[in-house]
């Protein structure tokens, strides 16, 4: 069960390469992206938590995405991500990065448009 999340992982890191090509400008890779969110994957598809590992992925990654390019390419990258795993509780997802006390300027949906964040 766990190499089929690291293969859809996988194939979700393939798409955001792909996507987030325009947004080169960007210091955040969709890379960067899952390996900070990988520790929550449990959390967002019922498990206990969020851990410590998550939380501090979170606040990593929210520290990255400094520029109006960064938190975009972050937002294509999660929602994408997001995506491509079967499961993820999208309730949980928004609401993890301010269990984790970080504010980001998007909501974790798949009505998210990451084209209006500047």
């Amino acid at each position: 069960m766990a190499s089929s999340a690291i293969v859809k992982l996988a194939c979700a890191l393939v798409m955001c390469i792909v996507v987030a090509a325009p947004l080169a400008e960007a210091a955040i890779t969709c890379g960067m992206v899952s390996g900070k969110v990988a520790p929550c994957i449990s959390y967002l598809k019922g498990g206990p938590g969020p851990s410590g590992p998550c939380c501090a992925g979170i606040k990593s990654l929210n520290q990255a995405a400094a520029s109006g390019a960064d938190k975009k390419a972050a937002c294509i990258c999660l929602k994408n991500a997001a995506h491509a795993i079967p499961g993820i509780n999208y309730g949980k997802a928004n609401g993890l990065p301010g269990m984790c006390g970080v504010r980001i300027p998007y909501s974790i949906s798949p009505n998210t448009n990451c084209n209006a964040i500047h």
